[in-house]
C-alpha cells in the first residue's frame, strides 16, 4: 500500500491575523506568526513532480481567555477567532537535489478575525477584526527524501507582512513584521505496507520589529503530531481513508522585546497552547486527490486564549511527467 505520493493533506499557513489579547487590566499578549493545526498525518510527506494546488480553509475560535497558571478569568469575557483561506502552489522538479526532492511553494492567504472583549467591574474594554489579503508565506526552500520505511521534509520559509497593519488599530489582517522559519517534518511507516505511520513536524520561528511600535515578538517553537491508519474503501486501493489521532504543542521560548501598550514586552508572562484531536483524509490516489478535515480542542493554554481549531481542504497534483500505466497482466 504505497501511497506516499499521494498523501498531501497537510499544508504550512502563513499568519494571519495579529491581535492584542488582553490578560489583565493593563496588560497583553503577541503571539507568533505561525498557527498550529497546519500538519498532522503525513508531516513529511512531498507532492510529487509536477504542479500542486492546495486549498485549507482554518477556523480558529475561543471563548476563555487564561491567565500565567492556565486557569480562566472570569472577570474577561468574549469571544477572539478568525478564518484563513490558504491557497498553496507547489512546483516539483524532476531533478534532485542532496538526492532529496526540491518542492518550494508559496502560500497566498485571506484572512478573517474578530476579538469582542470587556474585562468585568471596568470601564476597559477591547473590540476589533479586520478582513482582507493577509501575510505571505514563501517556502524556497524545500527538501523531501524519501527512505525505505520513512519520508523527510526540513526547509526554510519566510513571512512577508503583506496584510494591511497600522500600529494600534483594530482592523488589522496582517502582522505588521517579518518572521523567518526553520521546519523539519517526518513521517515513519510502522507497518511493511506503510499503512500505518507516526507522524512529526516542528516549527522555530523568529521576528523582526513591528512596524510602528519598538515591539520585536519573542521566538516561538510548535510541535505537531499524528498517529495514522490507511484503510483501504475499494479492494483495488484505488480509494482510501485514513483516520489518526493529532495533536500539537506551542511555546513562547525567548521573551518579546521593546513595549506592548504600556508594558515593557519582557514582563509579559510567556504564552503556550496544547491540543488534541483526529484527522480524516479521503484519498484518489490514480486522479492525485485528496480532501481532509482536521479537528483540534485546547486542553491548556497559558496567556492566551484557550479554543478549538477546524481546517479542512484538499489538494491536487498535475503530475509532470505523467506517470507511465503499468501494464495490463
Amino acid at each position: 500500500m504505497d501511497t506516499n505520493a499521494n498523501l498531501l493533506v497537510s499544508q504550512r499557513c502563513a499568519l494571519i491575523i495579529s491581535v492584542f489579547m488582553c490578560v489583565g487590566l493593563c496588560q497583553a499578549q503577541q503571539k507568533g506568526q505561525y498557527v498550529p493545526g497546519q500538519f498532522g498525518l503525513n508531516a513529511g510527506v512531498v507532492p510529487a513532480a509536477g504542479l500542486t494546488y492546495a486549498n485549507l480553509a482554518l477556523n480558529y475560535s475561543a471563548s476563555s481567555l487564561n491567565d500565567a497558571n492556565g486557569n480562566h478569568r472570569p472577570n474577561v469575557v468574549g469571544t477572539y477567532g478568525f478564518w484563513v483561506d490558504e491557497n498553496i502552489f507547489y512546483f516539483v522538479p524532476t531533478k534532485k537535489i542532496l538526492g532529496a526532492t526540491f518542492a518550494p511553494y508559496i502560500s497566498l492567504n485571506g484572512a478573517n478575525g474578530t476579538l469582542v472583549a470587556d474585562i468585568s467591574g471596568t470601564n476597559l474594554g477591547a473590540a476589533g477584526g479586520g478582513s482582507g489579503f493577509a501575510d505571505l508565506f514563501v517556502q524556497p526552500v524545500n527538501l523531501g527524501w524519501h527512505l525505505k520505511r520513512a519520508d523527510i521534509v526540513a526547509g526554510y520559509a519566510f513571512v512577508a507582512p503583506t496584510g494591511r497593519f497600522v500600529a494600534g488599530a483594530s482592523d488589522n489582517v496582517g502582522s505588521g513584521y517579518w518572521g523567518n522559519n526553520l521546519n523539519f517534518g517526518t513521517t515513519v511507516y510502522v507497518t511493511k505496507n506503510r499503512g500505518t505511520t507516526l507522524n512529526l513536524f516542528s516549527d522555530w520561528e523568529t521576528h523582526g520589529q513591528k512596524t510602528g511600535t519598538t515591539l520585536t515578538p519573542g521566538k516561538a517553537f510548535t510541535i505537531e503530531w499524528g498517529i495514522g491508519q490507511v484503510l483501504p474503501l475499494k479492494k483495488d486501493f484505488s480509494r482510501l481513508l485514513q483516520l489518526g489521532l493529532i495533536g500539537y504543542d506551542q511555546w513562547q521560548v525567548t521573551a518579546s522585546s521593546g513595549t506592548i501598550v504600556i508594558l515593557p514586552a519582557s514582563s509579559v508572562p510567556f504564552y503556550s497552547g496544547h491540543a488534541v484531536g483526529f484527522q480524516s483524509n479521503f484519498i484518489l490516489p490514480a486522479k492525485n486527490l485528496n480532501f481532509f478535515f482536521k479537528y483540534l480542542d485546547e486542553y491548556r493554554a497559558i496567556s492566551r486564549p484557550e479554543g478549538r481549531t477546524i481546517a479542512f481542504g484538499g489538494s491536487w497534483t498535475l503530475r509532470i511527467p505523467k506517470p507511465v500505466a503499468a501494464p495490463k497482466p
